[in-house]
């Protein structure tokens, strides 16, 4: 799998009550070559990283409509494209109009990453943003089916890749990569939101040694 191979494969994924970034446009707040600017910010970090090498990949649930739906890069909100940018030594463009959009689970990731030197890349099981039918701008979990589709990405990802070590972020996220991955050490920490991010950054700081 090489990387063109791996983008074509992402921007041919369709779903029901999903938002692929790679090919679709938010009528509400994306530029017309929305898709297009995503596309180019994902193969520009993914360029960066094959240069560089990956020590970790850590894998994240889904995207979020406030965060890698409109950036199109995992567990990155709009907050952080210049920190990310800067970060990886690549330049990123906004895809949205209006006002910057911040995620809070964004904010905990980079929090951390800004404070380390090794190379993170960033994906999640479902690369995609599942919503709730009717309404784009909520989050839903992705179904089994979903998984399926996106455990089948994330094993090309790493072809590609081939990071040192897997860390999962969340019970959802390692109960996949270990499944996916049985041969490969997972390893997991809890998820920033709903009270963990005190454990997520001490469990963090056990993991990279700070």
């Amino acid at each position: 799998m090489n990387q063109q191979r791996f983008v074509s494969k992402l921007k041919s994924y369709k779903g029901s009550n999903v938002f692929n970034p790679y090919t679709d446009t938010c009528e509400f707040f994306d530029k017309y070559n929305a898709a297009e600017i995503r596309t180019k910010n994902l193969i520009a970090t993914i360029d960066s990283f094959l240069s560089s090498g990956v020590d970790s990949l850590w894998i994240g649930r889904d995207l979020g409509h406030r965060g890698g739906r409109r950036t199109g890069l995992a567990l990155t909100d709009e907050a952080h494209l210049v920190t990310a940018g800067k970060k990886w030594d690549v330049e990123l463009l906004q895809a949205t109009k209006g006002n910057v959009f911040s995620e809070r689970t964004a904010a905990n990731i980079w929090d951390f990453i800004n404070r380390i030197d090794q190379n993170i890349f960033m994906w999640n099981v479902f690369p995609f943003h599942p919503y709730e039918k009717g309404n784009q701008l909520t989050n839903r979990s992705h179904t089994a089916k979903e998984r399926d589709e996106g455990a089948e990405i994330l094993e090309a990802l790493v072809s590609l890749l081939s990071p040192e070590r897997i860390v999962a972020i969340g019970n959802d996220a390692f109960k996949c990569a270990s499944k996916i991955f049985p041969s490969k050490v997972v390893l997991k920490v809890r998820h920033p939101s709903y009270g963990g991010e005190k454990d997520f950054s001490r469990q963090l700081c056990d993991l990279y040694s700070l």
